[in-house]
């Protein structure tokens, strides 16, 4: 038997490079790979990095979705269907709206697939497949097999997971509904028997917020000390509260956090309902406490809200040039499927599509709705403006030395310079990158 994996890309634009930055080793298909038995043939085509077979043969095709990814996703199936192979979806989107994804398959799993993968692959085997599996945020015993990765370059980056889901509950995100707002811890000693088995440069932990339950957190980084390694991870701002963790991060390796400030304006954080993050305290010492730890931030902000104007954009830009962020993302709001956000702009007849991911002419970084106090366009050019002056020449090298004074790193100022002037680069090459391009569409490698 053997089953073909895909992973599709955000969009495609002929002879053009993909976006460096994305390219990242998708740790879900090395999850199913080990859950996978030896007896099973398994292909993967990352549709990011290479052009996919359409002629092969396959038992079944199983494509993982996003909401970005979704338009191709299908366009990707209804080929396989065509040619007569069975076709089964999972992810994000697929468990945000399953009647949509089940026009593109055959099998939907969802939620977590670990819990379910066996009783899928026992059903193809008896021919008996069933067309939807619920599944559950189990982790499995089993480390992902990163053997299906075998000469596909990825960013020099090894993705781990710590623990899923977020017990916050913030309007405009995903993981909030998919994980009906609650963590789920990983075992330590799987944690730590995973990285002894990657041996990576830099690791990314890519819980959606590492620090939603400091007690496992702590535990962690005492583990991770003596294996002398570098991580990066996704929290909050409330990780800056303790600082004996902010110390057993430091220890453990943590060079970077990414936090998500979204927003200067207090009654935009009550609207996203995240108005803890201005309770917390005075912001700038919170940032102080984090640098003084020795560990940079990756600040992430959203625009978009309703009380949004030109001077927050000009405000946040200042804020995040003070502090000298390491990296920064001035993004604009987007309503995911099955969100809080989606059902209000729905709601209030607000949204420009009721299916932006699935519009033919929908590229990236347009916006799907209409802001209260300024245009789409507006919006969209703002964004994109604040990437422009943040990533600068001047501002990379003022924030540069600033990084250097904080930690005496060499090799984390290389990746300082490198990413930072990578992301330069991609401020336009993002815009307007098509979502769900044809499937003749190619990109050199």
């Amino acid at each position: 038997m053997r089953i073909l994996f895909i992973l599709p890309a955000i969009g495609k634009k002929n002879n053009k490079k993909y976006i460096g930055t994305w390219k990242m080793e998708p740790l879900t298909i090395a999850t199913l790979k080990a859950l996978t038995p030896n007896d099973i043939e398994t292909i993967f085509y990352d549709d990011r990095i290479e052009n996919i077979n359409y002629d092969i043969q396959a038992d079944i095709v199983a494509i993982s979705v996003e909401t970005y990814t979704s338009h191709r996703a299908y366009l990707i199936a209804d080929k396989f269907r065509s040619k007569g192979l069975k076709v089964l979806m999972g992810g994000y989107h697929v468990k945000a709206v399953p009647e949509e994804a089940k026009e593109h398959a055959d099998v939907l799993i969802l939620g977590n697939a670990e819990n379910v993968w066996n009783i899928v692959i026992e059903d193809l085997k008896n021919n008996n497949l069933k067309e939807k599996y619920i599944g559950k945020p189990e982790f499995s015993d089993k480390l992902p097999d990163r053997s299906i990765f075998k000469n596909k370059k990825y960013l020099p980056i090894s993705l781990i997971e710590t623990g899923r889901g977020c017990p916050n509950n913030c309007e405009f995100c995903s993981i909030a509904s998919y994980y009906e707002n609650t963590y789920h811890a990983r075992k330590i000693e799987q944690i730590i028997a995973e990285i002894k088995q990657t041996k990576p440069k830099m690791i990314f932990f890519v819980d959606d917020n590492i620090c939603a339950n400091k007690k496992h957190l702590k535990e962690l980084c005492k583990a991770l000390i003596p294996l002398k390694i570098n991580w990066t991870s996704q929290a909050t701002l409330t990780v800056a509260e303790d600082e004996e963790l902010l110390e057993l991060m430091a220890k453990s390796g943590c060079k970077n956090i990414l936090i998500g400030f979204e927003s200067m304006d207090e009654r935009n954080l009550d609207q996203m309902n995240k108005s803890w993050n201005y309770k917390l305290g005075e912001t700038d010492e919170l940032i102080k406490r984090i640098h003084k730890a020795g560990i940079s931030i990756y600040a992430t902000f959203l625009f978009g809200f309703d009380f949004d104007n030109p001077q927050n954009f000009r405000r946040t830009i200042d804020f995040a040039l003070k502090h000298k962020f390491f990296f920064a993302a001035f993004n604009h709001l987007l309503p995911f499927p099955d969100t809080k956000l989606y059902q209000r702009l729905k709601n209030t007849k607000r949204l420009l599509y009721d299916k932006w991911w699935l519009q033919e002419n929908y590229n990236y970084g347009a916006i799907p709705y209409v802001p209260a106090q300024m245009s789409p366009e507006n919006l969209r050019n703002f964004c994109a403006e604040a990437r422009r002056e943040f990533f600068s020449i001047k501002n990379i090298i003022k924030r540069g030395i600033a990084q250097f004074i904080r930690n005496k790193n060499l090799y984390l100022l290389l990746i300082f310079f490198s990413q930072n002037l990578n992301l330069r680069r991609e401020v336009d090459e993002k815009l307007n990158l098509p979502v769900g391009c044809g499937l003749d569409d190619t990109i050199s490698k």
